[in-house]
């Protein structure tokens, strides 16, 4: 048998993300600052530091200043300072473009980025400040003594299919830590275990989610100009669907698009990378790519519940920050600024509670107490109802939404409940609209040049995962999954998947099964949010599986 190996630290990261860095770089600067000398250590289940980080992403650059006051902003590698911003109605042959900003969403003197070489950045500065940054490292359990968090164990290598052990066999190690800081990004799979062992969405709304598919494209000069970025509404989306699109203009003849879908859609047809395809078919958008190439694709997920979906954020030893906890701001769609002031925050607790060797539940309290006197609250709580306004269409959610502008969020109604996205799925019997594939007849045979579908797309995500291994993709209760995923819902995974992860196989006597093609997995952790009846889980893969993303 082979003997754990047992590490220790003082404070242990889970994730190298831009809240997980961030409290990194604030940890250090504090505990210099107090005299304090202690270890940090952050793991990274990527290969490196920003080959699984995604975002759209146009920045606001303040909350850099407060976490590097020493570094000009003009060395942080922003891309564009944004110099136009409009939002755009997309008909199927036409636009408009709206003559003034949706609330909360102008973006002019922000900047568009590369989250991932942001993320790079920042690593560099905390290995300058003393953090140790593991890569490659998956960590698939919290470790507990006494029913308190006492670190994380690294995933076990070395098993086939069947959790067998191969000659290669390798132990995980126990990480041993007096403080945890969960931020492994939305729908973290360890911090899911921990709010359901502490009940930390205790009289929380439910989580809700967008999943965004996004490429960089190299186009034509004077396509777009770097700084003009769009947002736009409308087609492909119907009445009933929430979401829209973005295109921003990057440097060097550079633009990132994509299309983010709210998954508490009906269809359970629906699939947003091939809406995705179909949005760029549209005289507005194909205007910009024209000429160009695709350079680069991805996916991901994020939570779009707002203040009263965010879980208590501390435990005994235990933090959790960033798209982990919830810290998105909608409508503006932002969660980065929001990640690194929550890191920072978690930070500031986290070097109190060391200097007074207590890392009790009463003492990490002090960081939900930060995080209400902080900008945190001023922008999320007058947005608190934003997501669960539109959960029965756009013209009723636009009204809520009227309704909350004039009366600092409340809206008429008091606080709106929400539904969990894997329950707002409609069966093939209940389905009212038409399925997606009659909405969109004619035209999802993808050209290759304006066009993609999944299989092309996934091969410019980088994405690799090891042969021999135990599937990270669970079915929870096959017998049950047969019944009802598949025979009433018609296996949404095989659409709602932005990766091609899931095939359903009809064999000769007519058997219906889903085959899961875990190499494809873009970690989007999709299928774990809208599986009916949560009919799947994900789990980390082996340590640097899944995409190797370079500008995303």
């Amino acid at each position: 048998m082979n003997k754990i190996d047992v590490v220790s630290t003082d404070v242990l990261i889970i994730g190298g993300g831009p809240s997980g860095l961030a409290t990194a770089i604030h940890l250090a600067d504090t505990l210099k600052q107090k005299g304090l000398n202690h270890r940090i250590l952050l793991i990274e289940k990527g290969s490196s530091i920003g080959s699984h980080i995604l975002s759209g992403a146009v920045i606001k650059s303040d909350v850099f200043k407060e976490l590097l006051p020493d570094v000009d902003i003009s060395e942080i590698p922003f891309n564009a300072r944004v110099t136009r911003d409009s939002t755009v109605w997309l008909t199927e042959n036409g636009s408009i473009t709206f003559p003034l900003h949706v609330p909360y969403m102008n973006n002019i003197g922000n900047y568009t980025a590369s989250l991932g070489q942001l993320c790079r950045y920042l690593a560099v500065k905390a290995q300058e400040k003393g953090v140790e940054i593991y890569t490659g490292f998956a960590v698939d359990e919290i470790l507990y003594k006494d029913g308190k968090v006492i670190g994380a164990k690294t995933k076990d290598t070395g098993l086939d299919h069947h959790g067998n052990q191969l000659e290669n066999f390798q132990a995980g190690t126990n990480v041993e830590a007096k403080i945890t800081i969960f931020a492994e990004g939305t729908r973290g799979s360890l911090t899911k275990m921990l709010i359901k062992k502490f009940n930390l969405s205790e009289g929380k709304n439910e989580q809700v989610y967008s999943l965004g598919c996004k490429e960089v494209w190299s186009v034509p000069e004077g396509n777009i100009a770097a700084g003009q970025i769009y947002h736009t509404m409308g087609y492909p989306l119907n009445m009933d669907e929430f979401g829209g699109g973005f295109i921003y203009g990057l440097n060097d003849n550079k633009v990132a698009i994509g299309l983010v879908v709210g998954l508490d859609y009906k269809d359970p047809s629906f699939d947003t990378h091939d809406a995705m395809q179909i949005w760029k078919t549209t005289p507005f958008v194909s205007k910009i790519l024209k000429g160009g190439r695709m350079v680069e694709y991805g996916a991901k997920t994020l939570p779009e519940g707002g203040y009263y979906s965010i879980p208590k954020l501390y435990a005994d030893n235990a933090l959790i920050v960033g798209d982990s906890a919830g810290m998105l701001a909608m409508p503006a769609l932002k969660g980065i600024h929001l990640a690194v002031k929550s890191g920072m925050l978690a930070a500031e607790t986290a070097a109190d509670a060391l200097q007074n060797n207590d890392t009790s539940e009463k003492s990490l309290q002090q960081y939900e107490t930060r995080v209400t006197n902080s900008w945190i609250y001023k922008e999320l709580y007058p947005v608190r109802n934003f997501r669960q306004g539109f959960a029965k269409g756009l013209l009723l959610g636009g009204m809520h939404f009227g309704t909350q502008l004039i009366t600092g969020g409340a809206g008429f109604f008091g606080r709106l409940k929400s539904e969990a996205d894997s329950s707002s799925t409609s069966k093939l019997s209940e389905l009212k609209a038409k399925p997606f594939k009659e909405r969109f007849k004619g035209k999802l045979e993808f050209d290759k040049a304006l066009t993609f579908d999944k299989a092309f797309d996934v091969y410019h995500s980088g994405v690799h995962h090891d042969e021999q291994q135990v599937v990270h993709l669970r079915i929870n209760n096959q017998k049950q999954f047969d019944a009802v995923n598949i025979e009433e819902y018609g296996a949404p995974e095989q659409f709602f998947c932005s990766s091609e992860v899931y095939e359903l196989h009809t064999d000769k006597d007519g058997k219906k099964e889903l085959r899961i093609h875990a190499e494809n997995c873009m970690h989007c952790r999709t299928c774990d949010i809208k599986s009916p009846g949560d009919g799947i889980t994900w789990v980390v893969p082996n340590g640097g599986n899944g995409p190797e993303f370079q500008n995303m």
